[in-house]
């Protein structure tokens, strides 16, 4: 059985990651993956480039893994206060969302994507609420959400 080696572009189910050296039969690569933009073939500079790809990517997010670092530490020392009306045992009409989050950091100068903030269920009850704020697998913090009934 002849293969070739390829060089994956993209992730793809049962053969391998984005970035990984793979052995493929020669159809499937001519036909299939190179057409796509899937693969390139596995020549001494298209190693070199993606290797060097590798390590520039790698010291970005390590540059970015320090700022959201930095960036946890100071959510853990900041509170926001929402204000929102309030029914009947303290329940709001509307919901604070991680939106409404995000805007308040942002009125304090703190700029965070909302995605980040993690909330199951939007805010529905007054009082403070610990909200955590993950930005990687590895970096999170939480978050002192105080929702004030008016």
């Amino acid at each position: 059985m002849a293969t070739i080696q390829v060089i994956l572009t993209k992730d793809v189910d049962n053969l391998g990651r984005a970035g990984e050296l793979v052995r493929v039969r020669p159809g499937y690569g001519r036909n299939y993956l190179f057409p796509r933009g899937i693969a390139l073939a596995a020549t001494r500079g298209n190693i070199a480039e993606v290797e060097h790809r590798k390590r520039v990517i790698a010291r970005e997010r390590a540059r970015q893994d320090e700022e959201n670092r930095k960036l946890a530490e100071t959510l853990k020392t900041v509170s926001v206060s929402i204000a929102r009306k309030k029914g009947q045992d303290d329940r709001l009409f509307g919901s604070v969302s991680s939106k409404d989050i995000a805007e308040a950091l942002a009125a304090q100068n703190i700029i965070l994507d909302r995605k980040v903030i993690v909330l199951d269920d939007p805010l529905r009850t007054v009082g403070v609420h610990e909200v955590v704020v993950r930005f990687s697998a590895e970096v999170h913090s939480t978050l002192k959400v105080n929702v004030i009934g008016i």
